[in-house]
C-alpha cells in the first residue's frame, strides 16, 4: 500500500508545488533504495503514515508522503498533510523573539518581568533575574511539571500563574533540564512585547511570509482542513487511532500544526541564515545567536554508543546542537499524543531534513532523519532503523521488567483501612489543581482535571490502581495517607505528588 500511495502522491504534489509562486522546487529521484527502506521501516515500527522533505541549496529536492493518514482508511499522506509538530514549535518561538530583538522591542537578556510583571517562579531571586535567554535554554532549575499543562484544562495564563508553586530541582543556571513551561512563558513574552499574541505574531511574521498556508497554532484551525493526519498510539500492543488532544495551552512550547511542505520552507529560512526568497526576515546576528551553543548537554552512555563519532552536544536558543560526520548539526524533535517530528540541519552543506509521523513514542522519525542525512551527505550507509529498533526493544524490555517487579511486590489479601466512602473527597494541590474521588456504587472513581477520569481498583493496603477511561492515558496508582486520628489526610498520585485533602469549609486556591 505504501508504494501505491507514494506514486499517487508524487504526481499530485508536483502539480501543486509548481503552482506556488516564488517556491524553489527541484524534485529529484530519492536516493537509491530509500523508498523501500522507508516503507520497510514503517512496517517494522508499525507507523501508519509519514512524510519526509529534504532541502538542499535553497531547493526542495525531495518531498514525499508514505502510508496513510488514518489506520484502516485509504487516504494517503502527502506533502500537505498536517501533523502536530510538538516541540519543534520551540524554534518558531525563538525566531519570533529574534524578530523582536531585531526591531529593538526586547533583548535576549531582558528580564521576563519587564514584559510579564506578574510572572513568578519559586524564589524571589530567580523571579527577579530570569531572562528571555534563560527561558529558551532550559536552565531555570525547574523540573518539567508537565501535568500542569497536559490535559489540565488550564489556559496559558493559568499555567504561568501556577508555575510559582513548582519547586526547583537544581540551582538557577547550573544545568540543562528540559522545560516546556518556560517556552509557554516565552510565547507569552512574544505577545506582550509585540502588543499582539504569540499565535498572531507567528502567523503574520513567519507563516505568511514563508507561504506556510496549512500551518496553525490551534487545534481549532484543523476543523476546516481535510488533509490532516490522525494521531495513533500503541495501546496494549495494538496500534490504535486516538483523538487529537487540545494542546492550545502548550503555546510557544509545542502547539504548532504543520506539513512537510510548509516545514520545508521553514528549513529554507534556517539554511538561508534568515533570508527567504531573497527577503531577509531575520538578521545575521540573531540567527547566529539562536544557533550558537548556550548550554552543555551531557551525553549518556547509550547516546555515545549509538553515535560514537559525536564529540559534543549543546543547546542553543531552541535548537539542539552537535557534530555529525565532522559537521555541525542543528536539530530538534517533538512528541505529542499520537505524533512525532524530527528536524535536522547541516548548515555547512545547506542541507535540511524533516520527518513527520502519526505515531508517538517511536524512533522511526529519528532513524529516517539520519538515514536521509547520510544519503545526502555521502556518508557510509548505516541501518539506523534496525539499530534504533533494537535499542527501543531493549528499553521496552527494561520497562516491562520494572513493571513486573512492581506488580510482583503487591501484597495479597490486604484490605483498605477504611470503608470506601471515607476516601471520597476533594484533594487539592496549589500547582496541579484538584483530584476528586467519589464513591460510585461501592467503587471509587477518580477525576483529575477535565480529561482524566478513571476507575480505581484496590491494589493493596491504601493503594489503588486507577485505569483512566481514555485508553490513551493508560493507568496509574494512588495512595491515601491517614492522619493520627485514622482519617484520610492526603492522596499521593504516582509520578505527580501529594494532594492534601480539603477539609470542610476549605476552598481551592
Amino acid at each position: 500500500m505504501g508504494r501505491n500511495c507514494s506514486q499517487f502522491f508524487t504526481g499530485a504534489v508536483l502539480g501543486i508545488a509548481f503552482a506556488i509562486p516564488g517556491v524553489v522546487f527541484g524534485q529529484s529521484p530519492p536516493p537509491r533504495g530509500l523508498d523501500a527502506y522507508v516503507e520497510r521501516a514503517l512496517r517494522d515500527w508499525r507507523v501508519p503514515g509519514a512524510a519526509i522533505a529534504v532541502v538542499r541549496n535553497d531547493s526542495v529536492v525531495f518531498i514525499k508522503g508514505y502510508g496513510v493518514r488514518e489506520l484502516g482508511k485509504s487516504a494517503p499522506v502527502d506533502a500537505h498533510t498536517v501533523f502536530g509538530i510538538a516541540s519543534t514549535s520551540k524554534a518558531f518561538t525563538a525566531a519570533a523573539l529574534a524578530m523582536l530583538v531585531d526591531s529593538a522591542r526586547l533583548s535576549w537578556d531582558d528580564k521576563v518581568t519587564k514584559f510579564l510583571p506578574w510572572f513568578q517562579i519559586a524564589g524571589p531571586y530567580v523571579t527577579r533575574e530570569v531572562t528571555v535567554r534563560d527561558l529558551l535554554t532550559h536552565r531555570t532549575g525547574l523540573p518539567r511539571g508537565d501535568r500542569l499543562w497536559y490535559a489540565s484544562g488550564f489556559d496559558r495564563t493559568e499555567v504561568l500563574h501556577r508555575v510559582r508553586f513548582l519547586e526547583p530541582r537544581w540551582s538557577f543556571r547550573a544545568r540543562y533540564s528540559y522545560q516546556n513551561i518556560m517556552f509557554i512563558t516565552a510565547g507569552q513574552v512574544v505577545g506582550a512585547a509585540s502588543g499582539s499574541t504569540w499565535d498572531d505574531f507567528v502567523r503574520a511574521r513567519i507563516f505568511t511570509p514563508l507561504g506556510m498556508m496549512n500551518s496553525s497554532t490551534s487545534i481549532s484551525a484543523l476543523a476546516g482542513q481535510t488533509d490532516v493526519a490522525m494521531p495513533h498510539q500503541i495501546i496494549h500492543d495494538t496500534v490504535r487511532v486516538i483523538r487529537w488532544r487540545n494542546m492550545d495551552n502548550l503555546g510557544g512550547a509545542g502547539a504548532i500544526n504543520s506539513s512537510a511542505w510548509d516545514l520545508a520552507q521553514w528549513l529554507r529560512l534556517q539554511l538561508g541564515h534568515g533570508v527567504y526568497n531573497g527577503t531577509r526576515l531575520l538578521s545575521d546576528s540573531v540567527m547566529d545567536e539562536m544557533h550558537t551553543p548556550q548550554m552543555v548537554i551531557r551525553m549518556s552512555k547509550d547516546a555515545h554508543a549509538m553515535f560514537p563519532d559525536t564529540h559534543f552536544m549543546a543547546y542553543g536558543l531552541a535548537w539542539s546542537l552537535r557534530d555529525y560526520h565532522g559537521r555541525k548539526m542543528d536539530g530538534h524533535g517533538g512528541v505529542i499524543d499520537g505524533m512525532r517530528t524530527e528536524i535536522g540541519l547541516i548548515p555547512e552543506l545547506h542541507l535540511g531534513v524533516v520527518v513527520l509521523a502519526n505515531l508517538d513514542e517511536t524512533d522511526f522519525p529519528t532513524a529516517m532523519l539520519y538515514r536521509v542525512l547520510d544519503a545526502y551527505m555521502g556518508a557510509p550507509p548505516r541501518d539506523w532503523s534496525t539499530l534504533m529498533l533494537a535499542a527501543a526493544k531493549k528499553a521496552q524490555a527494561t520497562d516491562d521488567s520494572t513493571r513486573r517487579a512492581f506488580e510482583a511486590a503487591r501484597v495479597p489479601n490486604t484490605h483498605p483501612s477504611l470503608p470506601l466512602d471515607k476516601y471520597a473527597a476533594t484533594y487539592q494541590d496549589s500547582l496541579y489543581g484538584s483530584i476528586v474521588v467519589s464513591d460510585s456504587a461501592g467503587r471509587l472513581v477518580v477525576s483529575f482535571g477535565p480529561s482524566f477520569t478513571g476507575d480505581a481498583e484496590h491494589w493493596h493496603f491504601d493503594t489503588f490502581k486507577v485505569t483512566w477511561r481514555d485508553p490513551a492515558l493508560g493507568d496509574t496508582w494512588i495512595t491515601f495517607t491517614l492522619d493520627a486520628r485514622g482519617e484520610v489526610a492526603s492522596l499521593h498520585l504516582q509520578d505527580v505528588g501529594d494532594f492534601p485533602k480539603l477539609s470542610h469549609g476549605d476552598t481551592a486556591p
